[in-house]
């Protein structure tokens, strides 16, 4: 069974949409990446901190879940990362309230000794000096996957730049797609991006779909119209999580798979927008996860009639 190390935060939302609000939940992009890939049957592991506010049913769901929480260091007296955020009427644009870093200002990533020979490594949205903290504490991974965002463009982009030559995927949305790279083409931009280090570019465009870039070959994914979208936060997580849960459980990371494991991050995270938070995943059965599948094959399948 193969080993993936995921790394992220887990941490506490409070999310308000035009369909109701939450108070405190369990967030975070660790969460939402763990219990998305734990579906694929691998051995994972997540690297995160949290106080000692943070509930144990909230560890042991993940442990229920069969992730490996020694990773997550606990802190005495400490508070947890927190984010609030309010959406717009679209659902794709929103304002942060608050955010509160908490334990997470001075986390420093420890991988836990069993998981140093991981051949799979999630780099969650965190600042780029903790991603690599991690990089230098695995051994020889078989694939790298970073997901980042435009406020480490924004802050930090000389590290950023340091955590992308060493990564095998990056997964971004277009918008920072496009800030990245300095090219308003998503295919200039991948191409741009590429150069950097990554040999594939996933760029993510929310209720669009997703495109998969490796050089001269390009794969489009859709994502599912949905009749009903009440909460896009942990969306992209749990794209990352389902895509490399896939193929951590595949074991096989050519272009022509990457294509199944984008379907299946984008099917994963068309469950998760459907409840508050990470709701929707907690109850998340296979069967369910097998007949969406089949919805996206027929969204993507047809036949030319023309002689």
């Amino acid at each position: 069974m193969s080993k993936l190390l995921i790394v992220g935060t887990v941490a506490f939302d409070a999310i308000e949409t035009p369909f109701g609000k939450t108070d405190k939940i369990l967030g975070g992009a660790a969460t939402y990446i763990g219990l998305s890939a734990s579906h694929f049957n691998v051995d994972s592991a997540v690297v995160s901190i949290v106080g000692e506010d943070f509930p144990d049913k909230y560890l042991n769901l993940l442990e229920n879940s069969n992730i490996n929480i020694k990773g997550i260091e606990v802190v005495k007296g400490g508070k947890t990362f927190f984010w609030s955020g309010r959406y717009h009427n679209d659902l794709n644009t929103r304002d942060t309230l608050d955010t509160q870093l908490n334990v997470l200002a001075d986390f420093n990533p420890v991988v836990p000794e069993s998981y140093k020979d991981a051949e799979y490594v999630m780099l969650g949205n965190l600042h780029p000096l903790v991603q690599l903290s991690v990089l230098e504490q695995v051994e020889n991974p078989k694939l790298v996957v970073l997901d980042t965002m435009n406020f480490w463009m924004d802050n930090t982009l000389e590290d950023l730049m340091k955590v992308i030559e060493k990564v095998d995927v990056i997964t971004i949305n277009d918008e920072e797609a496009r800030q990245l790279s300095g090219e308003h083409s998503l295919v200039k931009a991948a191409r741009k991006i590429e150069e950097m280090g990554p040999k594939y570019v996933v760029i993510k465009k929310g209720e669009h779909g997703a495109l998969l870039f490796q050089e001269d070959q390009i794969f489009f994914a859709p994502a599912l119209p949905l009749e009903e979208v009440f909460d896009p936060t942990g969306a992209g997580d749990t794209f990352a999580g389902g895509f490399i849960g896939y193929l951590a459980r595949t074991g096989d990371i050519s272009f022509e798979n990457m294509k199944s494991a984008i379907i299946y991050g984008s099917n994963l995270a068309s469950f998760c927008v459907e409840k508050f938070g990470t709701e929707r995943m907690q109850e998340l059965t296979e069967s369910q996860i097998n007949e969406r599948l089949d919805e996206f094959k027929k969204l993507t399948q047809y036949e030319t009639q023309l002689n």
